[in-house]
């Protein structure tokens, strides 16, 4: 009875750490098979017999019967005398089966298998943790905000698993209280010591992939796919999508009448603007779409001979003036999500004006009114009129500061200069 009593005492981690009676027994006969080694040096000669289901065990010793004082190794030879006082009738050669109570091994052993136990159970729960999510990587997954750090969100699902939300895989605008339910996808699983560190993203562009698969039944059917995805989180998105159905028009489909579609990944993502376009092999036809919503007028491709920098090569667009601001975007950005789409470099060309210089205007998406208007009153009304100048010769005879100066050259120098 002694062991079945011990036996109750350390399954209530079977309770607690949802883990099935079979596994518990399995990890217990490793568990007393290490101290039954510490113990007696090897447990290569004990049987450990366990019942799953009334949670009984035994653990007996197995050794071979010797005359007396001619005992080597206690642990598998029992001198006669010994083992008369188990049976009467043992004899020399034959083997003794004796079993051994857990109370024997002594207060600290037991103290010490219980530790053991629990280290052996959060190593299996870890293990079990880590497939789970592992295999869930890519997927999206909600959870509840438990606690906010200042470089974390801890969020927790229904299960009690800690899931981190990491500041950098936060949208800009994410914005959350204690209780949330946020959503994201399963950026990493990893185990760190013994515990697995599962790590969701807001961020990264395969969450907005799984939006478009759970919101857009075509998406989720196969009939409409996703061909390529460029994402600013929280900023601008472009999104590539094709279809094997001519009779599906697979842009409509994803945007929905009025944007009914679509409006509740823009919700979901903070009024993430998100640019739906058509895909086609035809490289030109789709560098074209990838610059909307600014309307170009022709593309010239240079291929490299082997990818420089992930891009396949280079791009000529040109473009009408009035057309230059919406390609490029504010800060840069419609031009840089279409680069990464398509895999190119682009560079931008105005139709109608020397490629030696361009009107400031032309830049007021990235540079403020104000300061076009700074330079203009100094006679400067180009770019390259801008770039030709001192920068401490501007700020004498300007009311701008010297980082703003420096940050407008830079901005002419990449949309301009390359």
């Amino acid at each position: 009875m002694e062991n079945i009593a011990l036996i109750e005492s350390f399954s209530e981690f079977k309770d607690y750490k949802s883990i099935d009676r079979v596994t518990l027994m399995s990890i217990l006969e490793e568990v007393f098979r290490a101290a039954l080694k510490r113990r007696f040096g090897s447990d290569e000669n004990f049987d450990i017999i366990i019942n799953p289901d009334k949670g009984d065990l035994e653990i007996w010793r197995n050794r071979v019967v010797v005359a007396d004082g001619f005992s080597e190794d206690d642990n598998e030879e029992i001198e006669l005398s010994e083992a008369r006082k188990i049976e009467p009738d043992f004899e020399i050669g034959e083997d003794v089966s004796e079993e051994v109570k857990l109370v024997d091994l002594g207060r600290r052993a037991i103290l010490a298998l219980r530790q053991n136990l629990i280290s052996k159970i959060h190593e299996h729960d870890s293990t079990n943790i880590f497939k789970q999510f592992k295999d869930l990587e890519g997927d999206i997954y909600s959870a509840e905000v438990h606690h906010i750090r200042h470089n974390a969100v801890i969020l927790l699902d229904d299960e009690g698993n800690e899931i981190v939300l990491p500041k950098s895989e936060q949208i800009r605008s994410d914005f959350f209280r204690k209780g949330d339910t946020v959503r994201g996808v399963i950026k990493s699983v990893e185990l760190r010591g013994n515990k697995p560190a599962i790590i969701l993203s807001r961020t990264a562009p395969k969450f907005l992939v799984k939006l478009f698969e759970q919101e857009i039944p075509e998406v989720f059917d196969g009939l409409i796919t996703i061909e390529g995805v460029a994402r600013i989180p929280g900023d601008k998105a472009k999104i590539a999508v094709d279809s094997y159905d001519d009779r599906i028009d697979p842009v409509g489909a994803c945007v929905g009448v009025k944007g009914s579609r679509i409006h509740g990944i823009v919700r979901e993502l903070g009024n993430e603007n998100i640019d739906v376009i058509n895909f086609t092999k035809n490289e030109n036809l789709f560098i074209a779409r990838a610059l909307s919503p600014a309307k170009v007028i022709s593309v010239d491709i240079e291929k490299f001979e082997e990818e420089k920098n992930g891009k396949k090569g280079r791009v000529n667009v040109l473009l009408k003036p009035e057309e230059v601001s919406k390609a490029i975007g504010r800060a840069g950005v419609n031009i840089r999500l279409a680069s990464e789409l398509t895999g190119y470099e682009i560079d931008v060309q105005r139709e109608g004006i020397e490629e030696e210089d361009v009107e400031l205007t032309e830049f007021s998406d990235e540079i403020e009114a104000w300061v076009i208007e700074e330079f203009k009153k100094i006679g400067l009304d180009t770019a390259k009129s801008v770039l030709e100048k001192d920068v401490s010769m501007l700020v004498q005879r300007t009311d701008l500061e010297e980082e703003t100066i420096l940050e407008v050259q830079r901005i002419l120098r990449e949309e301009f200069e390359d």
